[in-house]
């Protein structure tokens, strides 16, 4: 199905102007849809005047379709629907007198030239289903009268407004709360939803002749509500805005769509919604998220001070063999640090492994002998991945940097570390179909005659193939590197 911005480029003459006025209207015509109890159909001009595409289209939730099937993207030429070429020609609202028949079911078409800057732009198509029509009831006769002078804004080029539109996702629709204001702003109808609304702010009794604004400053305290200018505006009914107002117990998006028929305001459509619960539930979750990152902040802080201990254990040990295997226990606990840090830094549970990456490069040569002689760089990206992968992939790079370090780059036992070689040592990381595919290249001196993975008594070499294999359900392999000189690790694992 091909978007809006496809067809007007693919069939019309419209500008980006006018397609910014299109979806601006688009944005707000499930309330034109719900008020009408209509399907409403979007017709832009074919550029060489052979008829009309359907460019948007949208349901009611207040009543029965009468559109079965979706129309967007069809074509309707010249002649085939009077209505559509005479609003486009004359740019004027065209109704029919007798009903269409679609699938035995009687639908009533009108027709609404969409103006923006003199010119029209576009059609709006109002489909109402003839067998959902029954006795109106007040709230009826409400929502119609308000389409009907939302459809007169949109003839006349005063709707959709101007203006950048609310953030709001949870933006109120009609059926949650429907009132009417006059050019007072005072209530002159509300939907039982809206008074339900306002009882459970606090009102006591009808909101019928009440300043709406007025109302709201008395039940909502002052330190809950917006600033002053927003409550007066959008409470007013005389800016086409949303603010939340609320009390300790109670939240609500108030929604103002001022009516200018004529092109003076008339009065204001407010709608309400109640969000209390919503609320109450992104409370909790900023709770639990906060809770989250304090325990990773005090994992991180055991682990520093685990290392430390280790590590000053391995101070007082006079052994080499167990001083060496204390630095390397040192190191492994603080790749883990590092992962923990991080997660106590961020809104969710996944972290950006470039930055660890990078950490873990720094750390692997700065408590090596050969210091900033030896570089390890890092082409491609990680990407973000879920915490469990990001300790287990932190545990699996620091042993296969510390071993390349280590038994890349030796130092000759006659000779001063500082005449050990310099190198460099590169970590690509690739992302490829649903997998992360990582190398990690040295070129240092290359694997010793006979290697083989699968023999190997290294406890670095172990603890690598065991994280790879059962924690990442990945694959590992070790060989010489493609230049000749030095050696490679390849890991391959999927991402969830």
């Amino acid at each position: 199905m091909p978007s809006l911005l496809e067809l007007v480029r693919a069939h019309t003459d419209l500008d980006d102007d006018d397609v910014a006025w299109l979806h601006r209207l688009m944005a707000d015509w499930q309330i034109i849809a719900d008020l009408s109890f209509a399907d409403l159909v979007l017709w832009l001009p074919d550029r060489e005047g052979r008829g009309f595409w359907a460019g948007g289209q949208m349901r009611p939730t207040t009543g029965p379709t009468s559109l079965a099937d979706d129309v967007m993207g069809t074509f309707v030429p010249v002649g085939r629907r009077r209505m559509l070429d005479e609003s486009f020609e004359f740019g004027r609202l065209v109704r029919e007198g007798d009903p269409e028949w679609r699938d035995d079911v009687p639908v009533r078409v009108e027709v609404i030239p969409v103006r923006r800057s003199g010119r029209i732009i576009a059609l709006v198509a109002r489909n109402t289903n003839l067998l959902g029509v029954r006795t109106p009831s007040r709230l009826e006769l409400s929502y119609l009268q308000t389409a009907a002078e939302l459809t007169q804004m949109i003839a006349g080029g005063w709707f959709p407004p101007t203006g950048q539109r609310s953030g709001h996702a949870d933006s109120p629709r009609v059926g949650d709360g429907f009132l009417r204001l006059d050019d007072a702003g005072k209530v002159v109808y509300a939907s039982p939803n809206a008074l339900s609304v306002y009882r459970r702010l606090g009102l006591h009794g009808d909101l019928t002749n009440l300043v709406l604004a007025d109302l709201t400053r008395e039940l909502v305290p002052p330190r809950r509500r917006p600033d002053e200018e927003s409550l007066s505006a959008v409470l007013g009914g005389r800016a086409d805005r949303d603010t939340e107002v609320a009390t300790d117990e109670v939240a609500l998006i108030v929604r103002s769509i001022p009516l200018r028929p004529l092109g003076e305001r008339i009065g204001a459509v407010i709608l309400v919604r109640d969000v209390s619960d919503l609320r109450r539930r992104d409370r909790e979750l900023v709770t639990k998220d906060a809770t989250i990152r304090e325990i990773h902040h005090r994992v991180k802080n055991n682990l520093q001070t685990v290392a430390a201990l280790l590590r000053l254990q391995a101070r007082r040990t006079s052994q080499p063999e167990a001083r060496s295997a204390l630095e390397e226990a040192v190191r492994r606990v603080g790749s883990i640090a590092i992962v923990h840090e991080t997660l106590s830094q961020a809104v969710e549970e996944t972290v950006d492994f470039d930055e660890i990456a990078d950490r873990l490069g720094r750390m692997v040569t700065d408590v090596s002998v050969l210091g900033d002689r030896v570089q390890v760089l890092r082409t491609g990206s990680f990407g973000v991945l879920p915490s469990e992968t990001a300790t287990a992939l932190a545990m699996v790079l620091t042993e296969t940097l510390q071993n390349a370090v280590e038994h890349g780059y030796p130092a000759p036992p006659d000779l001063p570390d500082t005449e050990a070689r310099d190198g460099r040592i590169l970590i690509d990381a690739r992302r490829i179909v649903g997998r992360l595919h990582i190398s990690v290249q040295d070129d240092g001196v290359g694997l010793p005659s006979g290697f083989d993975l699968d023999g190997s008594t290294s406890l670095g070499l172990s603890i690598v193939r065991t994280l790879v294999e059962s924690e990442l359900g990945g694959l590992i392999e070790i060989g010489a590197a493609p230049a000749g000189h030095g050696a490679r690790v390849q890991i391959d694992v999927p991402l969830s």
